[in-house]
């Protein structure tokens, strides 16, 4: 799994952190520009007491959030910090941070994903953790939409793009999920030790891709119900190219199917 890194062109001044700690739970935070917040969800992480490495992926923040975490790693041995030179999109900052996390020796069992901007419940974790543990899955996406799941904060027209987003993947791929677009998850390494080649997302569609890797494949995909609170500080990093990039995606496997 090393030449999964290797390949990535990571160089050293990039990764900082103990990049071989032996976690049950990996922890992808991919961050740009969240200084207001990457601090305070690095505490309410650690003090969930799991057996888990944090690896934040930051492009290369103007606000100075590598710095931020770069202190946390003074206090916590578990944090790892990758910097990439520019803003490279979330599919891309996902996927190298399975990469990363697979390449680890010991390598976590699962590999948990989530915005960094208080929108995921860091306190949910656990309830991902032991769903994808009890029905043995290959991903447990954290839903807003399937009994029990919410959604706070959100303006009407946030919730109708949301809602359309979700009709059209699951018409289209023949997905039998409420919320296909939740990036709060949880993965087996298993599935993705499997899946990783055939991961190509730059931006939200690695979503859809994921859980379309999961069906073809034959790993189990299950929900289990979260509240999606609207981010409180900073700026959506949702773009009109980024929703074009999702549809295109959609499409694309529609064609090629």
């Amino acid at each position: 799994m090393t030449s999964l890194v290797n390949g990535l062109g990571f160089h050293a001044r990039e990764r900082k952190g103990n990049i071989n700690l032996s976690s049950e739970i990996g922890i992808i935070l991919p961050t740009y520009k969240e200084a207001d917040n990457i601090s305070k969800l690095i505490e309410d992480i650690e003090n969930l007491n799991l057996n888990a490495s944090i690896l934040v992926i930051d492009d290369s923040s103007p606000d100075g959030t590598a710095k931020l975490v770069q202190e946390k790693q003074g206090i916590y041995p578990n944090i790892r910090l990758h910097v990439r030179p520019k803003k490279s999109g979330l599919g891309t900052a996902i996927t190298d941070g399975f990469k990363i996390f697979l390449a680890s020796t010991p390598a976590p069992k699962y590999i948990v994903t989530m915005d960094t901007d208080y929108s995921h419940d860091p306190n949910s974790i656990p309830q991902l953790l032991s769903s994808v543990k009890e029905n043995n899955c290959g991903i447990v996406i954290g839903s807003r939409y399937c009994d029990g799941g919410k959604i706070t904060g959100w303006p009407l027209s946030r919730k109708v793009i949301s809602r359309i987003a979700n009709l059209i993947a699951r018409s289209s791929l023949d997905l039998s999920l409420y919320d296909c677009t939740s990036g709060f998850r949880c993965y087996s390494a298993d599935f993705l030790k499997v899946a990783i080649s055939s991961l190509h997302s730059h931006t939200y569609e690695i979503q859809i891709e994921t859980v379309r890797q999961a069906k073809v494949r034959n790993f189990k995909v299950k929900e289990s119900p979260i509240l999606f609170v609207n981010r409180k500080k900073g700026k959506s990093k949702l773009s009109r190219l980024e929703i074009q990039s999702f549809l295109s995606y959609i499409f694309k496997t529609i064609a090629y199917a």
